[in-house]
């Protein structure tokens, strides 16, 4: 039986909302080892004078797999 950790996140990006996710799994890989997958789940932006100004991601990373 395999068994993974799952951590949320949520990463930014002034580019776009794939560049947020990619920002949150680059940022996550300092701290956090053997990542096996990415979850994204939400989207969201800011908006500023009817722009988006700030892309955001919601995501979850399973890290940690292990055969039981």
């Amino acid at each position: 039986m395999s068994m993974a950790k799952v951590v949320e996140l949520v990463g930014e990006s002034k580019v776009g909302w794939e560049d947020a996710v990619k920002n949150a799994v680059e940022d996550a890989s300092k701290t956090v080892e053997n990542m096996s997958g990415v979850e994204v789940y939400n989207w969201t932006a800011n908006i500023d004078n009817g722009k988006i100004v700030e892309y955001k991601a919601n995501i979850k990373v399973a890290y940690g797999v292990k055969d039981r």
